[in-house]
């Protein structure tokens, strides 16, 4: 990672930035489109972000990442948990450990929430790095089930056998 990369928390006068850099990151990617942009605006309207993250370089915001309320049960009761989406680095920032960063702190400040689980929707060959698993998110009924649908306890003393995992509303309106 570069030096001199900050990361803090996200602010309303971030918007327009974290809108901009989401589009960029986004754009001309085969595994994404521009409904990103919309889909962390629509998230923070509804308020249902618990965490939104920047990292900034000189100035300027050159990632975000934000974590979402889900409505999950395991084994019959409810379960504080969050959903990883989206992550987006600036294009030219791209590969220099800026996302991983960004995903470290945000999975830190849920654990300081009480959130005692995650899950994401994405490649299965970089968010096993963090703790991510498919085996533990196919115990969860879910619209997103698959290999590409991952989990992790972010409180060691939960140890849940089944249940069902729902990303926030904005989600089944995404698209």
């Amino acid at each position: 990672m570069s030096d001199g990369l900050v990361i803090r928390a996200a602010t309303a006068a971030d918007a327009d930035a974290i809108d901009a850099l989401v589009r960029a990151a986004f754009a001309g990617t085969d595994f994404g489109h521009q409904g990103e942009a919309e889909l962390v605006r629509m998230l923070e309207a509804d308020g249902d972000a618990l965490v939104s993250l920047v990292a900034e370089a000189d100035g300027a915001i050159v990632g975000h990442v934000l974590f979402s309320r889900m409505a999950v049960e395991a084994d019959g009761a409810p379960l504080s948990a969050a959903g990883l989406a989206p992550v987006s680095v600036a294009p030219e920032r791209q590969g220099q450990g800026i996302g991983g960063a960004l995903i470290r702190a945000g999975l830190d400040a849920l654990r300081g929430q009480g959130v005692r689980m995650s899950f994401v929707l994405g490649h299965a060959d970089y968010y096993p790095r963090f703790g991510y698993s498919p085996d533990l998110a196919a115990r969860f009924a879910s619209p997103f089930a698959g290999p590409h649908f991952m989990a992790m306890m972010l409180d060691d003393t939960a140890r849940p056998v089944a249940g069902r995992a729902d990303y926030a509303p904005a989600f089944a309106r995404f698209g």
